[in-house]
């Protein structure tokens, strides 16, 4: 599957063929060892195993990015793109882990199911996101204007996220696909232990596991909207592209275990977010001058934002805490100062 996805792309050496065949084989390999054999039977991912199999993607993603760097034509500067795209890409997927908890949320997925569904979401990523990364490819072959109009829609997107209220709310139950489903689908009304498609008095059902998949598949396209726009506007080889985004969506799914009960926190990171948009997509439009911004400028801008991001949420965060333990602390000590006033009151008289 991986060749054919390949197939699709324009920039395709021979060098980069070699390099996307490992590519494949590292992607194939572990979906089939991480569903056939670790958690072939549904069970709760603990944080523990979440945060080793985060470090484990983030240390792959970060080996590829060497073998483009000593083995790609581009060299260097390749992998400089590489890494820009992975960055962004990585942490665009913050807004996609808080809509796919609050899908799971919605449809009261059992915990043990989390990992599953994740799974095919992400195996459905692996091949749309090549489809709609060729899609983009073609039409940027064809007319190149579209990248200055990629330019506005990103600075849109950054102004759009930097302003955004942080308790907006977002229902499933409003999304069209999910209206489709249901109207044309047969649906069970409970998760029928864990499948998504039973046979039930002679007629095949699907289950709402089912429905859940779906919406995560569409909502990883939705912020493809965003991500693989922001992908073109730091380097036009698909090959970069894809195996960055795939990287980075391997890396979503240990993430989202690693990060779920804290990601509506991530207040100060969405503004970081906003800023690397807009910079990439001024950084589009700065071509029409003509002016090109080096791929190492680039990527320094973005590591330096999203390094910032983080340590001042940890600063806010650490911050919030002592707040809450003083608040926590005053009011336990509340009732033993009211005694204290009405003691020494007592003594006055």
């Amino acid at each position: 599957m991986g060749i054919l996805l390949f197939s699709l792309f324009r920039n395709n050496s021979q060098t980069e063929t070699i390099l996307f065949g490992v590519f494949a084989a590292v992607i194939f390999t572990f979906l089939v060892i991480d569903l056939g054999f670790f958690n072939k039977n549904p069970k709760k991912i603990s944080t523990k195993s979440a945060l080793y199999q985060s470090i484990f993607w983030v240390f792959i993603s970060s080996i590829f990015g060497y073998l483009i760097y000593f083995f790609d034509d581009g060299g260097f500067d390749s992998s400089i793109e590489y890494f820009s795209t992975y960055l962004t890409e990585y942490a665009l997927s913050v807004d996609n882990i808080f809509v796919i908890l609050l899908i799971l949320k919605f449809f009261t997925v059992k915990e043990e199911f989390y990992h599953k569904i994740l799974f095919w979401g992400i195996l459905g990523a692996v091949v749309f996101r090549g489809v709609f990364i060729f899609v983009v490819a073609s039409f940027i072959g064809e007319f190149h204007w579209i990248l200055y109009v990629f330019g506005v829609f990103l600075i849109y997107s950054g102004i759009k996220i930097y302003f955004e209220d942080s308790d907006e709310k977002i229902d499933p139950e409003k999304n069209p696909i999910l209206k489709l489903c249901r109207k044309y689908l047969p649906i069970t009304k409970d998760d029928v232990g864990g499948k998504f498609l039973i046979s039930q008095g002679g007629k095949w059902m699907f289950t709402p596991l089912f429905l859940v998949v779906v919406l995560v598949e569409t909502t990883d396209l939705v912020f493809a909207v965003d991500s693989i726009p922001a992908a073109f506007a730091i380097t036009q080889n698909e090959f970069l592209i894809y195996t960055s985004n795939i990287f980075a969506v391997m890396g979503l799914r240990a993430m989202f275990f690693l990060l779920a009960g804290i990601i509506d926190k991530f207040y100060l990171l969405q503004k970081g977010l906003s800023i690397i948009l807009f910079f990439i997509g001024a950084k589009m439009l700065l071509e029409i001058i003509p002016y090109e911004i080096s791929p190492t400028l680039s990527f320094t801008v973005i590591i330096v934002t999203l390094t910032l991001s983080i340590i001042f949420f940890s600063c806010y965060s650490t911050r919030g805490r002592r707040a809450c333990r003083k608040q926590l602390i005053s009011e336990q000590l509340l009732p033993q100062r009211n005694l204290l006033v009405i003691f020494l009151a007592v003594l006055a008289k």
